[in-house]
């Protein structure tokens, strides 16, 4: 099968820009959550911000363009700040997947605005459309692979903050396995059986 450079072009100009936004965001809201209760580390290490150059991870979206699966480099948080530190690191845990859902929702919306305004030219609504739709796919896969509760994702930080002390300190342990763990989910092709049912749905819940 002949390589069609021009079609991954066309791929990447349209998936790129909506991914880099939405690891952006992800990153962002962590770093915001974190600052409003009390923890100035993201925002001394300027990671309040919506410049993606800050956040970007060159793997993560190489990962993407290779297996549409892709991550931006975390957002340092330092628990100690935290009032209630197991309560609150479930919050800044449930950021980045809560911003995600959103701008997942609101892509979806606005594709069903310019389909339905009607009064674009199809040269501008196509790739805008195109790229929205792309928007809601990334956010709800973003979304949905942090919340496998495998450490460093942010599943793995909720289930820490809902699991009993000394339970939650054990699972912690786990963590310098967890990209291995990933690693062999991923080529095993446990991670798509356990979330593509959810995008897709989700996907076509948004979109129709």
């Amino acid at each position: 099968m002949d390589f069609d450079f021009n079609a991954l072009m066309r791929q990447l100009i349209i998936q790129v820009p909506p991914l880099l936004f939405a690891l952006t965001v992800h990153e962002l809201a962590h770093g915001y959550v974190a600052w409003r209760l009390g923890d100035p580390t993201a925002k001394n290490e300027g990671r309040l911000t919506l410049n993606p150059l800050k956040h970007l991870d060159p793997l993560g979206v190489l990962a993407f363009i290779i297996m549409k699966i892709g991550w931006a480099k975390p957002v340092p948080v330092n628990p100690r700040y935290f009032r209630n530190p197991r309560q609150d690191m479930l919050k800044v845990a449930l950021a980045g997947p809560g911003a995600n859902v959103a701008l997942a929702v609101a892509s979806a919306a606005l594709a069903h605005l310019f389909v339905n305004i009607g009064f674009l030219p199809f040269a501008v609504l196509q790739p805008l459309v195109a790229m929205l739709a792309a928007s809601v796919w990334i956010n709800i896969m973003l979304a949905v692979f942090n919340c496998i509760p495998i450490p460093p994702l942010d599943g793995s930080k909720v289930l820490m903050g809902l699991l009993p002390p000394a339970t939650a300190y054990s699972y912690a342990k786990l963590e310098p396995f967890g990209f291995f763990i990933l690693l062999g989910l991923f080529y095993t092709g446990v991670i798509s059986w356990l979330i593509t049912p959810i995008i897709r749905f989700s996907n076509t819940l948004l979109l129709g």
